[in-house]
């Protein structure tokens, strides 16, 4: 049953599908609130040779208004990724081969993620197989909602439909190659079907999907929500570990998964379309979408009002 659905080409849409253009408000919290109740992220990322990707993936975490973040980071890069941060926590977690997880860090890393509401995992963790190892046991293991990109994509190949057994809710973040390694199509099929696609990610796995592309697909399965903001400037390295971040931040404010990715990719892709006005498309980084979350959380908050006003 499993080969036989491994060669759809995922084109398939329920009748049933409910479509919304409605992006979620940002979550609320009262006036006398405190760190401790504005949610705690831990985030799972970095290696030798992306030590980057986990500091966007964190950072962007407290710019949509988590309260608390923990970056958890292999031991032998942990000097390197500390020495960015600022407001951020990090925690050094047992290495395999040099720089990157090993398979011993696990269940240090499940024992943190019982005192946080969400993990984010997978910015910058490498293909090692320690790594890998590592990416899977936490995909399919952690006691909280859990967003999953990038590497951590990959280490779940042979194991998609295992996630559907997961305690606690998962949202996928693939670009098309890696949805199309997912489904076992290929990429061509994937660009060619967006949303087919998602939604067939989506049942496999339980998961909510978030096939990113120009016109970002989210899915449960059930209901759809296709993004309209963004641009091409933001085709650069490390947006993708920002938009992580700003996922896992919004479900641990407690947003549900399906409307913390449809806010976190609409804010995301506002964020960049504020850089790309100040700074235009061309040389935009990672760093200048995450620099102007906050305004992009103002603006949001500003048009939510003023629909709740008509």
């Amino acid at each position: 049953m499993a080969g036989k659905r491994a060669k759809r080409t995922a084109s398939s849409r329920p009748a049933s599908l409910r479509r919304t253009s409605t992006v979620p408000p940002l979550p609320t919290c009262a006036r006398d609130v405190h760190k401790g109740a504005r949610g705690h992220v831990l985030v799972l990322a970095g290696s030798w040779r992306y030590p980057g990707a986990a500091v966007l993936a964190a950072r962007s975490t407290l710019r949509v208004g988590c309260g608390l973040v923990t970056l958890g980071c292999p031991s032998g890069v942990r000097d390197i990724i500390a020495a960015q941060l600022l407001c951020e926590m990090s925690v050094p977690l047992p290495g395999g081969a040099p720089g990157v997880f090993s398979g011993d860090a696990v269940s240090e890393a499940l024992d943190l993620a019982e005192h946080c509401q969400t993990v984010a995992i997978g910015p910058g963790l490498s293909l090692e197989s320690s790594a890998q190892s590592f990416a899977r046991n936490i995909a399919l293991l952690a006691p909280v909602a859990t967003v999953i990109d990038a590497d951590g994509l990959n280490a779940l190949t042979d194991c998609v439909t295992d996630l559907a057994r997961a305690e606690a809710p998962r949202v996928l973040t693939p670009h098309p190659a890696e949805a199309a390694r997912l489904l076992g199509i290929t990429t061509a099929a994937v660009v060619a079907e967006p949303e087919g696609s998602a939604i067939e990610l989506a049942r496999r796995t339980g998961a909510v999907v978030v096939l990113k592309g120009a016109g970002t697909v989210v899915t449960d399965g059930e209901a759809i929500f296709v993004n309209s903001t963004g641009n091409p400037g933001m085709a650069t390295a490390g947006a993708g570990d920002v938009l992580t971040g700003v996922i896992a931040s919004l479900l641990a404010q407690g947003m549900t998964p399906f409307d913390g990715a449809a806010l976190g990719v609409h804010l995301h892709g506002l964020a960049g379309d504020l850089a790309a006005a100040e700074l235009g498309e061309h040389g935009m980084i990672a760093s200048d979408i995450l620099e102007r979350l906050p305004h992009a959380c103002g603006a949001h908050q500003k048009r939510s009002a003023r629909k709740l006003r008509r």
